[in-house]
């Protein structure tokens, strides 16, 4: 278990090192950005939905018995 806590750990970090080089993530349509003079205002609802769709399917698999 905790192997597996480290190798999560790990990968975290990595996609936190690597997220700034990803062209994508955070540009996808659906994403919300409001840009006004003195003012931005940025959702990014289709990476959030992407993110949680994938985080949903690593937890549905590990939690298989």
């Amino acid at each position: 278990m905790l192997v597996l806590a480290g190798l999560v750990l790990a990968g975290v970090g990595a996609l936190l090192w690597l997220g700034p080089k990803l062209p994508w993530v955070g540009r996808l349509p659906g994403d919300i950005t409001v840009e006004r003079p003195n003012f931005r205002f940025y959702f990014p609802l289709a990476t959030c939905i992407i993110a949680s769709l994938l985080l949903t399917l690593l937890a549905w698999l590990f939690r298989r018995p």
